[in-house]
């Protein structure tokens, strides 16, 4: 029994560890969970962050996801491209500055049905205001900021 123990503790350190090696998703750096464990399909549904429960994971992207329910779980592996916050969850204000500054979970909008997180309210509502203020400069600068961060 102490062994089966053992070993389910290696296997989830071995997976949060992995996951903490990324920096194209912004990760918890002492869990390895993305968006500190919030469900990003809650704030398209519940239109409110919702944390995840540790029975619903999953790895995607070089990161630890938790969902509250199976079928947001699988409804973001099949598009997390969709619902995984943009920009790797960084900032797009700071992203149009070229410049790469993790968001808040707490501090969100949804634009043009994507999931965007601020760092600074202040961003968040200038964002807000005018998403296409600030949308085509961080699209463009975001390919060479990508290729700065570690896989």
């Amino acid at each position: 029994m102490i062994v089966l123990v053992a070993l389910l503790a290696t296997v989830g350190l071995g997976r949060t560890a992995q996951a903490a090696t990324t920096e194209r998703i912004v990760v918890n750096r002492f869990s390895g969970l993305a968006i500190d464990g919030y469900d990003p399909i809650g704030y398209f549904i519940d239109r409110v962050p919702v944390k995840g429960l540790p029975e619903f994971e999953a790895w995607q992207g070089g990161a630890v996801w938790r969902f509250h329910n199976e079928g947001n779980r699988a409804d973001f592996l099949a598009h997390p491209e969709v619902y995984g916050p943009q920009f790797g969850g960084y900032d797009p204000v700071d992203v149009a500055r070229g410049v790469t500054v993790a968001g808040n979970p707490l501090l969100w909008v949804i634009a043009g049905e994507r999931l965007y997180l601020f760092d600074l309210e202040a961003h968040r509502d200038a964002f807000a205001a005018e998403p296409e203020r600030f949308l085509p400069e961080a699209n463009e600068r975001w390919p060479a900021l990508l290729d700065t961060l570690a896989q």
